[in-house]
């Protein structure tokens, strides 16, 4: 950077010079005046060699004797007038020198007439020495020529390894804050551009339906922690009444199985005992016996085969148990939910950052997702949108020379953090359609977020959109 500002004062000083050199080294008649090239020579030269300089005093007194030197050799050069010349020479074209003259010398006619003739011929003779200039002048030219020429060399060997761009501007994050629950605003610590820290409360929604809604849902988690404890007092029923049932079944069926054995007994005797030692009504009886004998067992059986499913029973108490609990998790989350809804009532800032486009306050109805306000954070960048043709030797990491419109005594530094893989125009909502109509190649530009590393004030924070000249240094 020295060498650029060398380059910069060196060229200033150049341009300087030769805007005083056309001012005054032009004579009456427009030719360049003699005295005005060392003027001309001093006013460049000085800023660059200003140590080579050690008695500017004595320049100018040798500047200020030159133009009496100067016109007075045209005078000396003038001789006898011709005769030719003097019948072409206007007479009396300086009124006042004829004045003077006739007022001088009154007495003698010739020497007025010699005179005159004198002051006539002395303006021919200083106009025909003013169109023909001496070599100073183009010295100096020259001079000039190679000043610029080697301003432009330093130029060039200072700013070859730069690239520059005016198309670029501060970035940051912006978080748009939006209440995730509806409702009217009670509370508000929000002001214009004021700077917030991680956790500040912001504002805060009327949170009385959202605490029904908590002690409503903590009422269903109660509901269904009793009802599950009902579920495992059956479940605990079960493992006992079950199984017993199992086993009276089997005892009935024995019992059943034991009178069937009896019965059947008492009919055959009654049917194979001698007609005479029996009667009908004995036969009967001992029929029906056994009939009711062999329906208890059927009975009895049947009863087994129920009181049998004793495991299925068993696991239906479990799977009520287990519905229950699930049950119990489900109001929870209901729970659960409706403490997230009553936290949401109040709304804090997630990062340090500053409000900005804020649009709400107390009284207001908010609704869930709607933008309230801006959150700008701390940590801004710059995006460059530089020429395609500038990006041949920029890379990841290449410092980079940061001004600041806003304000130009801020000197930032910072590095090519990454360079997007497509123009801007590419990701435009109306990109560019080259395959239709007549084509004309415009050089695109592509996005460069160059990271600031250091250099930032706290009290001057950057805002997002600022002008920026950011200066890259490739390798």
């Amino acid at each position: 950077m020295p060498a650029v500002r060398l380059a910069h004062h060196t060229g200033q000083a150049i341009f300087t010079g030769l805007g005083k050199f056309l001012r005054v080294c032009l004579g009456s008649e427009g030719a360049p005046h003699p005295s005005s090239a060392t003027f001309l020579a001093r006013v460049i030269a000085q800023p660059i060699l200003e140590p080579s300089m050690q008695n500017p005093q004595s320049d100018d007194s040798h500047h200020d004797n030159k133009p009496s030197d100067n016109h007075a050799a045209p005078a000396a050069q003038s001789t006898a007038p011709d005769s030719s010349d003097q019948s072409r020479q206007p007479k009396g074209n300086d009124g006042n020198d004829d004045q003077g003259n006739r007022g001088t010398d009154g007495s003698s006619g010739e020497n007025q007439q010699s005179d005159k003739d004198k002051d006539d011929k002395e303006p021919k003779d200083k106009e025909g020495g003013s169109k023909k200039p001496g070599k100073k002048p183009l010295i100096i030219l020259a001079i000039v020529v190679v000043i610029l020429l080697i301003a432009a060399f330093i130029w060039w060997f200072a700013t070859r390894n730069e690239i520059d761009t005016d198309d670029a501007y501060t970035d940051g994050n912006v978080v748009l804050m939006a209440p995730k629950v509806s409702g009217y605003v009670v509370a508000s610590n929000l002001n214009d551009n004021r700077f917030v820290h991680q956790g500040d409360l912001l504002f805060k929604i009327d949170p009385r339906d959202y605490q029904a809604s908590v002690d409503q849902a903590t009422a269903q988690v109660g509901l269904a922690i009793a009802q599950r404890d009902a579920a495992q007092a059956q479940l605990d029923v079960a493992k006992v009444q079950y199984p017993a049932q199992l086993a009276q079944a089997e005892a009935q069926e024995m019992s059943a199985q034991a009178s069937l054995t009896k019965a059947q007994a008492s009919y055959d005797r009654q049917h194979t005992v001698d007609e005479r030692a029996t009667t009908d009504e004995n036969i009967d009886a001992a029929t029906a016996q056994q009939r009711g004998a062999v329906a208890e067992v059927r009975q009895a059986q049947a009863q087994v085969r129920t009181a049998s499913l004793t495991g299925a029973q068993i696991a239906q108490a479990i799977a009520a148990v287990k519905e229950r609990e699930q049950q119990i998790r489900q109001a929870q989350a209901q729970l659960e939910q409706a403490r997230l809804n009553l936290s949401y009532t109040e709304v804090r800032a997630p990062v340090d950052g500053w409000v900005t486009q804020r649009n709400l306050q107390i009284g207001s109805f908010v609704q869930a997702g709607s933008t309230g306000f801006s959150l700008v954070t701390t940590q801004p960048w710059v995006t460059a949108n530089f020429k395609e043709n500038q990006l041949t030797r920029m890379r990841v990491g290449d410092a980079v020379e940061i001004e600041v419109d806003a304000y130009p005594d801020l000197k930032l530094h910072g590095h090519v953090d990454s360079i997007q893989l497509g123009s801007g125009s590419r990701f435009s909502a109306f990109p560019a359609e080259n395959a239709t109509g007549n084509f004309v190649k415009i050089v695109q530009r592509v996005p460069v977020k160059i990271v600031i590393d250091r250099g930032l004030d706290p009290h001057r924070p950057l805002g997002v959109g600022l002008s920026v000249d950011p200066t890259v240094t490739v390798r």
